[in-house]
């Protein structure tokens, strides 16, 4: 007889606390301040389910859970508008004293 287990644990939001705090470490983007709990899931059909200790931060791109502490800070403040620079090919902004554009590579 051959028999195997289906399941795991996983981490879902239950409330979010502050929305756009800070930034995700694995893909920069947003993350919110949320309560999570703990499931045990059983053939994908959640069985048991218990808060988690402390509130964690929580990306909605990458679904990924993490520490407060490891948060990046938010982005810096856009430059004002006689300052800003955009590449005629990828249509990106660029800081203005680039000469080529980080992102595509092009002379600026």
């Amino acid at each position: 007889m051959f028999f195997f287990f289906v399941g795991g644990l996983e981490q879902q939001s239950r409330q979010v606390l502050q929305s756009g705090v800070g930034r995700c470490i694995a893909c920069g983007s947003r993350a919110d301040l949320v309560e999570y709990d703990k499931v045990l899931k059983l053939f994908f059909v959640p069985v048991w389910r218990w808060p988690g200790k402390q509130p964690l931060m929580h990306c909605d791109n990458c679904n990924l859970f993490f520490p407060q502490s490891f948060s990046a800070p938010p982005p810096p403040p856009s430059l004002p508008e006689h300052m800003k620079k955009e590449c005629q090919f990828c249509a990106r902004q660029v800081e203005p004293g680039f000469r080529f554009c980080p992102f595509c590579g092009s002379s600026l």
